[in-house]
């Protein structure tokens, strides 16, 4: 009988090759992870609960995003991704795991309101509140919130989604 880490290995590999966000769940709720074990994603165009942004990576570590309640998602953020302004439904929290984000609060994306956030960092995204960010090197960042969550761009012609 295959072991829960060959089981959860095996999901993760099924939901890459259907494409959008890996989902890495386990049955019963108990989970241990080690950070060689998350199993990325080849597509980077987002996910649910990210920006949809080029260049991100959206891996589900807990929960589901799309229903209500807790769900935790780690983000891998490629070098050199601009993020515009936008917002969320729900209320959530992060910390970045590697690299430097730069993150900030406001409608417009504006380099000079970004703090550099290093390894370490703590971040909160409240429900409605428009954010903005930017990355200069590899980053990955884990988000919890509650769901369902979404993605409102302020101005919605910066919806990366939505353009032909």
């Amino acid at each position: 009988m295959p072991s829960n880490l060959h089981k959860l290995l095996l999901f993760a590999s099924l939901s890459a090759a259907v494409g959008g966000a890996v989902a890495l769940r386990a049955q019963g709720g108990e989970q241990r992870v080690a950070p060689d074990e998350f199993r990325w994603p080849a597509n980077t165009a987002g996910g649910l609960g990210t920006s949809g942004a080029s260049g991100v990576q959206t891996l589900i570590v807990k929960g589901d995003p799309s229903k209500p309640g807790l769900y935790t998602i780690r983000l891998r953020i490629a070098p050199n991704t601009k993020i515009q302004a936008h917002s969320h439904p729900d209320d959530r929290v992060a910390t970045v795991v590697s690299g430097t984000w730069y993150f900030g609060y406001g409608h417009e994306f504006n380099e000079a309101a970004l703090k550099a956030l290093p390894p370490g960092s703590f971040y909160t995204e409240p429900p409605g509140v428009d954010h903005f960010a930017m990355t200069r090197d590899q980053v990955v960042v884990e988000i919890t919130g509650v769901g369902p969550t979404g993605t409102t761009y302020f101005d919605p012609r910066n919806d990366p989604t939505k353009r032909h």
